[in-house]
């Protein structure tokens, strides 16, 4: 696919697709712009070639059309300061008003659009069907949002010279914005974040160094089945956590107590065990756990024996056996990767296995094993046990990590390939 590198934006004006869906506090503060200052080479490259920007993005997700606290002149003054020049900002992102501040801009200028899901045609989705809406209501609802996400594609396309698509997180959706642009837009290419992310997850799943230690965890099998049999087809070591082991343990016939597992999907886990042990492939289980009555930083709590789980108690976190036999695998891997915890780290006396998991992951890092990190809670724990700077590579999508990590065939990269050729 065409990269930045290979275009020169000297008098363009480019339309870039980032993911600035970042967290805002009550009083609207960004909580945490790493997916802003992430997007900053390529919004910098473009601008030192002599180009203008225009950029979209999506803020959370808005169903009624547009609402304040979804708005982006949140992010204006942040943004602003992060690139060094005024960012204009334009309560829209199509229409006369969007059309006017863009033939107004100069080279070197920044104009950042409204929240792109304010519109239903983004997502390509009805709004404001009745419950009780007939068949036949829905299907015209459907066929009239599809004709107008059409116009709304083409008008967004005529806005610049050049599109961009630097939002990975969003790269599993084939909205307006992510797919529609690049059918029509004259040139298209992918930015830094983007084919840096392609090129990341491909080394660690696709051309992976042996041994291949993929960490699952989250509460429920049924959310990560695809994964979990995806990845049993390639990973020498496939470690899960949270209700996910627990009910893999449920399924090798250990006793869970009251924790989180799911009794209905035993077949698929001895499935994906038989899957694993005819490649000769190992799914290790805890030994030793931390258990608690309740649910809470402050009940009371011990470590036992998995045998000795009793059943009034849930399972919050692996033992000190478990934690140092999967950092011994950890520190054993050529390639590592990273979905999920294995305890509730966020309660400390449940986070010590994800700690100690943390760490020998860093230190396999710093010996040469490629590492990288994705989703929602596992970049949290990243962050809390300070090891963002000693994995290879961290991951800014959540949904398009899983669904990469599923195997699945990525709507925006998709388009940006086709276009390539």
């Amino acid at each position: 696919m065409q990269t930045l590198d290979n275009y020169n934006f000297a008098g363009k004006k480019a339309f870039v697709r980032v993911d600035f869906n970042v967290p805002l506090d009550e009083n609207f503060n960004i909580t945490d712009d790493t997916r802003m200052v992430k997007a900053l080479p390529t919004l910098k490259k473009i601008l030192a070639d002599g180009g203008s920007l225009i950029i979209g993005s999506h803020l959370g997700r808005p169903k009624k059309g547009p609402e304040d606290k979804f708005s982006l002149r949140h992010i204006v003054a942040h943004l602003s300061e992060l690139l060094g020049t005024e960012v204009k900002f334009v309560d829209e992102c199509v229409g006369d008003k969007v059309k006017a501040a863009v033939a107004a801009l100069k080279p070197g200028e920044v104009l950042l659009l409204e929240n792109l899901r304010f519109h239903a045609e983004e997502e390509g989705k009805p709004r404001g069907l009745a419950e009780d809406a007939s068949d036949e209501e829905k299907t015209a609802a459907k066929k009239a949002i599809k004709a107008s996400q059409k116009e709304f594609t083409k008008e967004l396309a005529d806005l610049a010279d050049v599109y961009v698509n630097d939002a990975f997180g969003t790269a599993h959706r084939a909205q307006a914005s992510t797919y529609g642009v690049a059918q029509y837009a004259d040139v298209v290419c992918a930015g830094p974040l983007m084919a840096a992310e392609i090129e990341a997850l491909t080394k660690a799943v696709e051309e992976a160094k042996h041994p291949l230690v993929a960490i699952v965890g989250g509460s429920k099998v049924s959310t990560k089945l695809t994964i979990l049999n995806n990845l049993a087809q390639k990973v020498d070591q496939l470690i899960v956590g949270g209700g996910i082991a627990n009910t893999f343990l449920m399924a090798a016939g250990y006793k869970v107590g009251k924790s989180l597992a799911e009794a209905d999907l035993l077949d698929e886990c001895k499935k994906i065990l038989k899957t694993l042990e005819e490649k000769g492939a190992t799914l290790p289980l805890p030994t030793d756990v931390v258990v608690a009555k309740e649910f809470s930083e402050t009940a009371e709590h011990r470590t036992c024996r998995i045998e000795d789980v009793q059943d009034d108690e849930m399972i919050l976190d692996v033992g000190p056996e478990t934690a140092q036999a999967l950092a011994d695998i950890l520190q054993k891997a050529g390639t590592i990767v990273w979905n999920g915890p294995v305890g509730v780290f966020e309660m400390e006396p449940y986070s010590h296995g994800t700690e100690v998991m943390a760490e020998a992951i860093a230190k396999a890092t710093e010996n040469g094993t490629f590492s990288i990190a994705g989703g929602g809670d596992t970049v949290a724990a990243v962050g809390k046990f300070g090891i963002s700077n000693r994995i290879s590579y961290i991951s800014t999508g959540g949904g398009a990590f899983l669904e990469f990590l599923e195997g699945k065939v990525l709507p925006a990269i998709e388009i940006l390939e086709k276009r390539a050729q």
